[in-house]
């Protein structure tokens, strides 16, 4: 199995256009996806067949949460928290929760530049993966795939900055979830 750095160094992560500082080391930012997986899923359908039949239209609920940690020098772990539940007059037809990562590659990257890579463009990134995921458990399930929506992820990062800045009066502090 290959190491990090030769992950990292097969994505290209190594040679960028500025090339190396005169020291000989590169100094150029890189960023990149190193791999994607299924964390965790669950799917319960807890009024099966019965809800197969059911006619009313359920109100479905979706909820997400991002979250971030680094593993080391150069690698965070990104992950898309999705929960959907589905009701209906008669009770739960389906709850689907899942836990998308990825693992991303990070070199001489300011934290000015790395928090909104990992809780606005890795998210993006990720999402039609975990849309894809969360379409197939529910047509598992027996119901429909349920299509997420497209999510503006930068725009809700900037949104959540502005509100964390407000609440604090312009203090710089530490962030966690987007």
């Amino acid at each position: 199995m290959a190491n990090e750095g030769d992950i990292i160094s097969d994505l290209g992560l190594d040679d960028q256009a500025t090339g190396p500082a005169t020291n000989g080391e590169d100094t150029s930012p890189a960023v990149g996806i190193i791999s994607q997986y299924v964390k965790d899923l669950s799917v319960e359908n807890p009024n099966a067949p019965e809800s197969y039949s059911w006619e009313d239209a359920p109100q479905v609920d979706v909820q997400f949460n991002i979250g971030s940690r680094n593993l080391g020098p150069d690698v965070h772990e990104v992950e898309l928290k999705i929960n959907i539940t589905s009701r209906a007059e008669q009770g739960t037809a389906f709850i689907v929760e899942l836990a998308y990562c990825g693992l991303i590659g990070m070199r001489n990257v300011t934290e000015e530049m790395m928090h909104p890579f990992l809780f606005a463009e890795a998210p993006r990134i990720l999402f039609p993966f975990a849309r894809q995921i969360v379409a197939d458990a529910v047509r598992n399930a027996g119901y429909p795939p349920l299509m997420l929506e497209p999510i503006d992820f930068n725009g809700l990062y900037v949104q959540q900055i502005a509100q964390r800045d407000a609440e604090q009066g312009g203090q710089d502090a530490p962030f966690g979830n987007a």
